[in-house]
């Protein structure tokens, strides 16, 4: 969020603020309504509070119609979340957290201690990669191994398909598949 949109909604929430306290003291007899209404009507007919009044009100006009119509998220925090965007002379190639993912599920599916993975990927702003991986093997696996290995092989494949590096590959182990039982 920018540093405008956090002060807006600071000075928005104080006066929604100050606005439902006053409506709680009204209800509970605690405030003359005649205080609020010669309040107000101070503000809406005299000279200077009147115009800032108005100017005042004109602004949050506006910006509520910004809030309501125009989607906030900026065009770097979109590529964020969609993927990597990586540039050469050629152009620009987008690579999505998808494919990330279906690399770190090619990778999964040859060791055959890896029942089955489900990813999450998460880039940051440099294009950092981290990777949590939540994986489910058989009951022979030896689980250190096996996750040694798998973040090694993540890495190396993803360096290799899309050039980009790898800062971290989290893996947790889910479940361990039960030993299926040969019928004689």
């Amino acid at each position: 969020m920018k540093l405008v949109e956090k002060i807006t909604l600071i000075i928005y929430s104080n006066i929604m603020l100050i606005l439902s306290i006053i409506a709680c003291l009204l209800v509970f007899n605690w405030i003359d309504i005649d205080i609020v209404n010669n309040v107000i009507k101070t503000c809406i007919t005299t000279d200077p509070a009147s115009k800032i009044t108005l100017g005042v009100s004109v602004v949050f006009i506006l910006l509520s119609i910004r809030c309501i119509f125009f989607d906030p998220t900026s065009k770097e925090e979109i590529k964020e979340k969609q993927g990597v965007l990586l540039e050469n002379e050629n152009g620009k190639l987008m690579i999505s957290k998808e494919t990330i993912e279906n690399l770190v599920e090619t990778v999964a599916r040859d060791f055959k201690e890896a029942e089955s993975i489900s990813t999450r990927v998460e880039l940051d702003k440099e294009n950092n990669v981290k990777i949590y991986a939540n994986l489910y093997i058989s009951s022979d696996a030896v689980i250190k191994d096996l996750s040694v290995n798998l973040q090694n092989k993540i890495k190396e494949k993803i360096k290799l398909a899309a050039d980009l590096d790898v800062k971290e590959v989290n893996i947790s182990v889910k479940k361990v598949a039960q030993a299926q039982e040969k019928n004689a």
